[in-house]
């Protein structure tokens, strides 16, 4: 069953529908939930609350569902999350495979490049993700 998802009006709300998104495995909804979050709100409705499981759901969502519609939105959704309070953290206790899913999510994003960030950005990003 599909989640129905709304946009977050708070970090409570936001945290509630993660909480949903990661129960059900739901990569769709997720995207959905990206895909109607403004970008640099993210580090704010995260607030301390950005676990593993959120991230990788985050990377897997950018990277089936929004990167072929809008490459930009995943950039800077990619940008944001980088100045979320738990970011280093996550990175840290980031398994070999998981890492390699991220990375594939950056390849992808090179691929898929546009006017609106530069290979420099991107580059640039990646360092911040340790890639």
């Amino acid at each position: 069953e599909k989640l129905s998802i709304s946009a977050p009006t708070n970090a409570y709300d936001f945290g509630q529908i993660i909480n949903a998104v990661n129960a059900s495995k739901d990569k769709r909804a997720c995207a959905d939930l990206l895909a109607m979050t403004e970008p640099s709100k993210l580090p704010v409705l995260l607030s301390n609350k950005l676990e593993g499981d959120t991230f990788l759901i985050f990377i897997q969502s950018l990277g089936c569902y929004v990167l072929g519609k809008n490459p930009e939105l995943v950039y800077q959704h990619l940008f944001y999350l980088s100045k979320a309070e738990r970011f280093k953290v996550v990175l840290a206790l980031l398994s070999k495979k998981e890492k390699e899913q991220v990375q594939q999510l950056f390849d992808l994003l090179s691929k898929n490049q546009n006017h609106q960030y530069t290979l420099e950005d991107l580059e640039s990003l990646k360092k911040v993700y340790e890639l």
